[in-house]
């Protein structure tokens, strides 16, 4: 029989093994400033033409190669950077499998110039039209230059898949800024069509955000700060007052390699909590450290997947680092008498230097974030889900939130809040219910507002959440049982729910002819109002399901919460209100109810002070 199975010729098999490393101009530049940032390069410089598909070259100032190495370096699986199975285990750095150049060679006009330091001359390797390789010695620039021409010429399927030169363009900058972004140490220049476009000098990560982003991005953005032995995790993520349209503003960077994970993005995402609204993204950009042999970055030939050895492990310490950094920045908005919204701190965002030069830049990497505005729907658990794909439950689960401390510094004797009530030294904080529907009292900067209905709402939601998780129902029994008959939908509804409810504290009773004794109730819901309450709950948590997809539990919670915490209109005495402040600010988080309405507001001293002309 004639034989079927063939070994493929080499330049064949390279161009096959180049659609899955090169499938865009884009994926040539990524290539390329990876291995030069391997070289050690302090200068990195890559000139654009036609949008990549003319040339491609990027040239650095790194340690340069041999004639014998610059040779091997265009061959399949030839590479320096792993030698044995142990290094495999523990990738230090961004390229490792030997096939970029070999890839890179296969489809395009492929010129590479490179000299070592301490040689005179240097070499210079050619593969041409035809993958015919020519070899020369010459005097070149110190480090390695690598021309890419007429790429895809020798496949034009590819080529043709490529789109325009606008799109091909952005690419390409997004990922040019994405490398310079996590090296602020390397100075980088981008040149299109011999016009210098960035030019990134060597500086903190502090500038480099201000060059890739605009300059004022570190007014939007709160510093993320979280370094132990083990795990590391730094950066800077939006202010909660400034969110994003796209979720496309999110940057992570494993060991200084940008990445894209499921598990971290989720763990951001769950840290904002009921701060988001449906549609809005934290905008991120974060550098996490890890031991390299706990992390597998050889899953895809892109590298931009990545798999944690312990992702319960990794999701908890992103959400508690996350938490607490937002729970350090002062949330509470700020009223101001000659606007009635809430300050929204506007932001003008510059923008980059040369883009007033070029139709293709549409500022890809500008932030443009936008203040909260207070509307009721929000992005929930469920939905963030949805958002990330299936994650491991046990994940979400067992997650540990954080407490924030509350946001008015503590003094231990009298001051009870971050702020700081002022109220002398001795005396306790003096506060005020207005229209039995706000608690005032004064602090360091001025007044604060608190909405007494929805503060109650974040108590009670997250004393809720905590009895599902104890799961040690404690019902205040009643003197008298209430019999209620509900309609079929409710009495099954109660059925259904009556192990959350137990939870909660309802001790219940099914009988007959939809017929629901209430025999126990929670401490929290008031005696003569046990029946509209339980009735609310039910209504709330059917309207939630319809509306909003929560999970079970986390409906309930704060279907509970709204109908079981003070209405507007409702008395409360003085020890009440600081009963009520107090919970408030042992919450995780004090300044929106579960529903997304903001409970605290304050108004500064300087609009007092302007007001009655003393400013």
């Amino acid at each position: 029989m004639p034989q079927k199975i063939k070994i493929l010729p080499e330049n064949l098999a390279n161009k096959i093994a180049a659609g899955e490393v090169v499938n865009r101009p884009e994926s040539v530049v990524k290539e390329l400033m990876e291995n030069a940032i391997d070289a050690g390069a302090y200068n990195i410089d890559i000139m654009i033409k036609g949008a990549g598909r003319t040339l491609i070259q990027v040239a650095d100032d790194g340690e340069g190669m041999s004639k014998e190495d610059a040779i091997l370096s265009i061959q399949r699986h030839a590479t320096s950077k792993i030698a044995t199975i142990d290094d495999l285990e523990a990738i230090r750095t961004f390229g490792f499998r030997g096939e970029a150049l070999a890839s890179i060679a296969a489809v395009s006009i492929f010129e590479l110039k490179t000299e070592m330091k301490e040689q005179e001359l240097g070499s210079f390797i050619r593969v041409d039209e035809h993958s015919n390789v020519t070899s020369e010695v010459g005097s070149f620039s110190k480090g390695t230059s690598i021309s890419v021409k007429n790429l895809f010429h020798n496949v034009p399927a590819r080529r043709n898949f490529l789109k325009s030169n606008q799109t091909e363009l952005k690419h390409i900058i997004e990922t040019f800024k994405k490398i310079s972004l996590s090296h602020p140490e390397i100075s980088f220049k981008f040149y299109n069509d011999d016009e210098l476009i960035f030019d990134y000098p060597k500086s903190t990560i502090q500038d480099r955000m201000k060059s890739v982003f605009a300059e004022n991005i570190l007014d939007a953005v709160i510093e993320v700060n979280e370094i132990t032995d083990y795990i590391s995790l730094t950066g800077f993520v939006t202010k909660p007052a400034y969110l994003r349209r796209s979720k496309g503003e999110q940057y992570l960077f494993l060991n200084k390699r940008y990445v894209q994970s499921r598990i971290v993005s989720h763990a951001v995402f769950s840290a904002f909590e009921h701060i988001l609204e449906k549609g809005d993204y934290p905008f991120f950009v974060l550098f996490l450290e890890i031991d390299h042999k706990k992390v597998d970055v050889n899953v895809h030939p892109s590298k931009l997947e990545v798999k944690f050895d312990d992702e319960k492990e990794i999701y908890s310490f992103v959400q508690a680092v996350i938490k607490k950094t937002i729970s350090s920045f002062d949330l509470v908005p700020s009223i101001s008498f000659d606007n009635t919204s809430v300050d929204k701190e506007h932001l003008r965002f510059l923008d980059f230097s040369s883009s007033k030069k070029n139709d293709f830049n549409d500022r890809p990497f500008t932030p443009l974030l936008r203040a909260v505005d207070n509307k009721p729907a929000l992005m929930n658990e469920e939905e963030i889900d949805r958002l990330f794909g299936d994650l491991n439950s046990e994940i979400k689960s067992n997650a540990p939130g954080t407490q924030v401390t509350a946001p008015f510094d503590v003094n231990q004797s009298t001051e009870v809040y971050h702020e700081g009530i002022i109220t002398g030294q001795q005396e306790t904080p003096f506060l005020v219910l207005l229209h039995n529907k706000y608690v005032l009292t004064q602090i360091k900067s001025g007044l604060m507002i608190i909405d007494s209905h929805v503060a109650h709402e974040r108590i009670l939601y997250e004393q809720a959440m905590k009895s599902f998780e104890a799961n040690i129902p404690f019902a205040q029994h009643l003197l008298f049982p209430q019999t209620i008959v509900v309609d079929p939908a409710d009495y099954l509804l109660a059925k259904e729910l009556e192990p959350y409810l137990i939870n909660l504290g309802f001790a219940l009773k099914y009988q007959a002819k939809n017929t629901i004794v209430i025999v126990g109730i929670p401490s929290d819901v008031k005696v003569e109002h046990e029946v509209e309450t339980l009735i609310g709950i039910l209504h709330e948590f059917r309207n939630n399901e319809q509306h909003n997809q929560l999970e079970v539990r986390d409906n309930l919670a704060k279907s509970y919460s709204c109908k079981a915490a003070i209405k507007a209109g409702d008395k409360l005495t003085e020890n009440e209100m600081r009963i009520l402040v107090d919970k408030l600010f042992a919450t995780s988080m004090p300044y929106v109810c579960p529903h997304g309405r903001p409970i605290v507001i304050k108004i500064p001293l300087e609009e007092f002070d302007k007001r009655f002309g003393r400013t």
